[in-house]
């Protein structure tokens, strides 16, 4: 893991704390890697709660009610998905505050529509509303995994201030 992802890690660890917060995620393609980031940190546990891995739609519906009409609808990499991910990592966990992360990291799986790259990011904190962002970000699988985890964090930590 990278040095600055770390160092983002600690400043939303900080902020968390400062809010007496604690934080959920929920990954498709980053397999985990803000969950990881943020585990680094040693005392991370008195603002982490839980981590979801959810590769495939149905563990996004089994494990965060991600229902199956959304993901017919609009895919699993979508603005829609990642929306649904945030609701049930918050309801499915103690946390205040939630980031979902889906997207297709490459260097299969793209396509004309969702080209590799493309990755949807939602924050929610608990009892509102969902922000989301969509990004194209360029690079081999574990760049793009690299830069949705740095957004993933960067966000939280702007919605954790």
């Amino acid at each position: 893991m990278q040095k600055d992802i770390i160092e983002l890690a600690q400043r939303v660890g900080q902020a968390l704390l400062a809010r007496q917060w604690m934080a959920a995620t929920a990954e498709s393609c980053t397999g985990g890697g803000v969950a990881y980031a943020i585990t680094t940190i040693s005392g991370s546990s008195a603002w982490f709660d839980r981590g979801f891995v959810t590769y495939t739609n149905e563990a996004k519906q089994q494990m965060l009610g991600v229902s199956a009409e959304t993901l017919q609808a609009h895919g699993a990499v979508s603005e829609a998905v990642v929306k649904e991910m945030t609701a049930g990592a918050l309801a499915h966990s103690q946390a205040n505050i939630a980031v979902a992360i889906s997207g297709v990291a490459g260097p299969t799986g793209g396509s004309d529509e969702k080209p590799v790259g493309t990755v949807w990011i939602a924050w929610q904190i608990a009892e509102g509303k969902a922000s989301t962002k969509g990004y194209k970000f360029s690079g081999d699988r574990e760049q793009v995994r690299l830069q949705a985890i740095r957004e993933a964090l960067l966000g939280l930590l702007s919605y954790s201030k």
